[in-house]
């Protein structure tokens, strides 16, 4: 009894090692939410929207005041001028000098509000489109997604198909062995197998073709597993009416489409870029002072007199006579480093007005091409209009028409099956020859495959409505 216990339990934990060992299928929320974190498209958009960030936040501390230090250092030779005393000097001169300015605007004419609120509408528009982005992508990766459920449905068919031929084939000996067929019907099967068998190959390949198609819009690397979910998917026989109604739609699609929303806000930016072409003509007012000081290897200050006496020949009647005279002369010293720093150190504040007058036309030009701008945004709008009116019509008639397809399909398949019921029945009765009963098999087949094939088309026109309709990419 233990050792059944012990079996049972390694047992469960083998299956349970197994199905954790086993990677979860892709359903394709999965697979549009991993295309959309490794997308570098997605990621060059992100990038963007970073830009803007930094845009806007440029715009905001331009308000604030700016400060600068600044400082210089040198030697002069030969023949200068003090650039500290303005005197000329023969010997070499060292110069230090430092500063520190700042500056605030006070009045710009309203060039940093325009700009504020220009660089957050740019901002906007640009996040509407890393969404028109990411929706592309969506698209893209469900149209795969259908793609591969298409193909993996025709290889499950093309296999039915080839274990049917095999089936065919047995029934067909034992007939012969009866004496019911003549023995070459036997060719006509084989005949069939190697098709049925070649088709398998072609959609296997298609299989294959589909899930690299996935792949390269996933961006995932070759040696991560993909196998996706195959969920039980039911095509509607009946339609809202609002679904395929071109005014609804439409209507839905203008606002909920990121690219209509982000038309619309660099509509505003550039009506903004009027108001900053303007502002170049209005009159500007900072305020902004500096502190400076400076060292010169040549300053001197005097420190003390002497008593030099000076002789003098004068002549009177004639006569030399020699007068001499005590005079006072200054004795200069270097200042020290330091101190001409602080008896050098020099402050100023003060308030800029710039007014301008001319500019050659510069103003003018800017003002004409900002309007310019605005015309240009709103051609554009109307592009995008134009544009999604189209594809929306498109996209409702596209799936009108895959819904009839898929109606017709069925019936199709209904007729077929039935003619094909009826030739099993005559061929296991020894009625018809193998190449009567292939002849229905491959009508059944061919009906079947047309079927699968406008099935997932009409899903897929169907989910391209939805989309414009803002309803989420999944399938039921």
């Amino acid at each position: 009894m233990k050792r059944i216990r012990l079996l049972t339990v390694l047992a469960l934990s083998g299956l349970s090692l197994g199905l954790f060992g086993q990677s979860a299928p892709w359903t394709l929320e999965k697979c549009v939410n991993y295309a959309v974190q490794n997308s570098l498209r997605v990621k060059q958009s992100q990038a963007l929207i970073r830009d803007g960030e930094l845009a806007v936040k440029q715009g905001q501390m331009s308000r604030l005041p700016s400060l600068n230090a600044s400082t210089s250092a040198g030697a002069q030779f030969g023949r200068t001028i003090d650039p500290f005393t303005n005197t000329f000097a023969t010997s070499s001169i060292k110069f230090n000098s430092f500063g520190l300015s700042a500056g605030m605007p006070l009045y710009t004419g309203g060039r940093i509000s325009a700009g504020i609120h220009q660089s957050k509408l740019e901002l906007e528009a640009r996040a509407y489109d890393l969404q028109n982005v990411s929706n592309t992508l969506a698209l893209d990766v469900a149209r795969s997604y259908l793609t591969i459920l298409l193909a993996q449905e025709q290889l499950d068919n093309a296999e039915r198909q080839l274990n049917l031929s095999r089936q065919q084939l047995d029934q067909t000996d034992k007939l012969i062995r009866a004496g019911a067929l003549p023995p070459n019907d036997r060719l006509d099967v084989l005949a069939q197998i190697a098709r049925n068998e070649q088709v398998v190959v072609e959609v296997r390949n298609a299989v294959r073709s589909a899930y690299l198609g996935l792949r390269q819009l996933m961006e995932l690397p070759p040696d991560e597993d993909l196998v996706i979910a195959r969920p039980e998917i039911t095509v509607p026989e009946v339609i809202d009416q609002a679904t395929l109604s071109f005014p609804a739609v439409y209507a839905s699609a203008l606002s909920n489409q990121p690219q209509i929303k982000s038309g619309d806000l660099r509509l505003k930016a550039a009506a903004d870029g009027i108001t900053l072409a303007r502002s170049g003509m209005l009159p500007t007012l900072s305020i902004g002072g500096n502190l400076n000081t400076a060292f010169s290897s040549v300053a001197r200050q005097v420190d003390g007199f002497q008593t030099i006496r000076q002789s003098q020949t004068v002549f009177i009647d004639g006569q030399p006579i020699l007068f001499e005279t005590d005079v006072l002369s200054p004795i200069f010293m270097d200042i020290p480093y330091f101190n001409q720093l602080n008896n050098n150190f020099g402050q100023s504040i003060g308030l800029t007005l710039s007014v301008p007058i001319y500019n050659n036309h510069r103003n003018n030009i800017a003002v004409e091409r900002a309007r310019l701008g605005v015309l240009n945004q709103e051609l554009q709008n109307r592009q995008q209009r134009q544009l999604l009116q189209t594809v929306v019509q498109q996209a409702i008639n596209d799936a009108m028409a895959a819904r009839e397809a898929w109606m017709a399909g069925n019936k199709a398949v209904e007729a077929a099956q039935a003619a094909f019921d009826n030739a099993q029945k005559r061929f296991d009765l020894g009625a018809i020859n193998a190449l009567q009963y292939s002849t229905a098999r491959i009508t059944l087949d061919s009906a079947q495959v047309d079927l699968i094939r406008a099935k997932y088309q009409y899903l897929f026109n169907l989910k391209n409505v939805e989309f414009y309709l803002g309803k989420p990419m999944q399938l039921n």
